[in-house]
C-alpha cells in the first residue's frame, strides 16, 4: 500500500461514523421500535466491510484492475438505474414517490452512489485521451470537444433528477464535472460558460418540481432577514416570504449547533436528536456533532476530513499518468462537494439537498461507494512517486 496514512484516516472517519450512529440514533430506535444498537450494528457491518474493500483494492495492480472496476461501476450502475422504474416494488420499493433503492440480501442499496464513482473514472479516462490544454483553440471548438460529455451528463441528470427525484446528487456530480474539466486543461472562459449552463439547468430542475420550489421558499424564509437588510425596504417587502413557512428542520439544526457551544453537551447528551431533528444520524449528523461535541468537535472532524482530502490530492500531484491524476482529483472533489453541500444545508446557507457526509453519515450505499473510490485511489497511488507521498 503506497499511502498508509490515507488508509488510516479513512478508517478513523469510518470508526467515528459507527460511534455517532449509536450516539445520535436514540430517538429513531424508539420511533421504529428496534434495538438501541440497531443502526450502530448495521453501520459496523458496512464499516468493516468498507475497510476490507479499501484494503483489498489497495493491493491490486492498477494496470490490470483500475479500468475494469471503473467501467463496471459506470456501466453497471447506469443500467440498474435506468431499469429500476420498471422493476417490481418487492425489489425496488417506492419511497417518497421515487425508486432510489434496490433490495439486496435484506439491505437497501442506492445505485447512484456507485454510479458517481464510475462516472468520475469514466471522465478521468476519457478526458485524459480526448482533452488537453485548450491551446487557443477557441470557445466554439472547446464546446464541440465537450459536446459528447454534455449528452452523457444530461442523460444522467434526467435519470437522477427526474426518475429518482434526487437533485442533490446532480449538484455534486455537476460541480465535480465542471472542476475536472478545468483540471483537464479547459480554458477559464469555457469554464465560466459551462458554469452558466449548469446554473440554468439547476434553475430549470427547481421550477419544474413543486416540492423543490417549496424547499427553496422554506430556506429563504430563514435566510431572508439577514439578506434583505441590505436592500431598500420597498424591494425587501417584495422578496419577503411569510414566516409561517419557516423551515422546521433547519431551525432545529441551527438550535442544535448553538446549543453545543464550544465544548458540546457531551456524547449521547444531545437533546435535539430526541425528535426535533428527524434521523439526525443521517443527513443532519454534523448538527448532532456540533451539539454533542461543540465547536472543537466539528473542528476535529473538519481537520481529519481535510487531512484525508490532502492525501488524495497528493496522490494526484505525485503521479505522471493523466488518468490517475484526474481520477484522484475527481474523487477528492466528489467527497469535498458532498461535505460542503451537507454543511451549507444544515447551517442554513443553502437549501437542504439530502446529501450525506462521506464516511460519517449512516448509510451502507454511501460508505461502500466512497470506500471503493478511496480504494481505487490507493490502488492508483502505487504508480505515484512513493518517496514523495510521505
Amino acid at each position: 500500500m503506497a499511502d498508509k496514512r490515507l488508509f488510516y484516516l479513512v478508517s478513523l472517519l469510518i470508526g467515528m461514523g459507527i460511534i455517532l450512529s449509536y450516539s445520535l440514533s436514540t430517538y429513531t430506535t424508539l420511533l421504529f421500535g428496534v434495538n438501541e444498537f440497531h443502526f450502530a450494528l448495521r453501520q459496523t457491518v458496512f464499516g468493516v466491510f468498507a475497510i476490507i474493500i479499501i484494503w483489498i483494492l489497495s493491493q491490486l495492480n492498477p494496470d490490470k484492475w483500475l479500468t475494469p472496476i471503473g467501467f463496471s461501476l459506470f456501466l453497471g450502475s447506469a443500467i440498474i438505474m435506468v431499469s429500476m422504474p420498471f422493476l417490481p416494488d418487492s425489489i425496488v420499493p417506492t419511497i417518497g414517490g421515487a425508486k432510489r433503492w434496490i433490495k439486496v440480501a435484506g439491505f437497501s442499496l442506492a445505485p447512484v452512489e456507485f454510479f458517481k464513482i464510475g462516472f468520475v473514472y469514466f471522465l478521468a479516462w476519457s478526458f485524459s485521451r480526448k482533452l488537453g490544454h485548450h491551446g487557443g483553440m477557441g470557445l466554439v471548438n472547446e464546446f464541440k470537444r465537450f459536446f459528447p460529455y454534455a449528452l452523457i451528463f444530461v442523460a444522467s441528470m434526467f435519470v437522477i433528477a427526474f426518475v429518482q427525484s434526487d437533485l442533490g446528487q446532480v449538484v455534486v456530480l455537476g460541480l465535480t464535472l465542471l472542476f475536472m474539466l478545468m483540471f483537464a486543461g479547459s480554458s477559464f472562459r469555457f469554464f465560466f460558460s459551462i458554469l452558466s449552463v449548469v446554473i440554468t439547468f439547476f434553475v430549470f430542475f427547481i421550477v419544474t418540481a413543486e416540492h423543490r420550489i417549496i424547499r427553496i421558499k422554506s430556506w429563504w424564509a430563514l435566510a431572508q432577514n439577514s439578506v434583505l437588510a441590505l436592500f431598500p425596504e420597498s424591494i425587501a417587502e417584495q422578496l419577503r416570504v411569510p414566516t409561517e413557512v419557516e423551515p422546521y428542520q433547519i431551525g432545529h439544526s441551527l438550535n442544535a449547533i448553538h446549543n453545543g457551544g464550544f465544548f458540546g453537551t457531551g456524547i449521547a447528551n444531545g437533546t435535539f436528536k430526541l425528535g426535533f431533528l428527524s434521523e439526525v444520524h443521517t443527513d443532519f449528523i454534523m448538527a448532532g456533532i456540533a451539539e454533542e461535541f461543540g465547536f472543537f468537535g466539528v473542528f476535529f472532524v473538519v481537520f481529519i476530513f481535510m487531512w484525508f482530502l490532502q492525501r488524495i490530492f497528493k496522490v494526484a500531484n505525485r503521479t505522471t499518468e493523466q488518468t490517475i491524476y484526474l481520477f484522484s482529483i475527481g474523487i477528492g472533489l466528489l467527497l469535498s462537494f458532498a461535505f460542503l453541500v451537507n454543511a451549507y444545508g444544515i447551517s442554513g446557507i443553502t437549501p437542504i439537498k439530502g446529501i450525506s457526509v462521506p464516511f460519517l453519515s449512516y448509510g451502507g450505499s454511501a460508505i461502500l461507494a466512497a470506500s471503493i473510490g478511496v480504494g481505487m485511489v490507493l490502488m492508483a497511488s502505487k504508480k505515484a512517486d512513493m518517496d514523495r507521498l510521505d
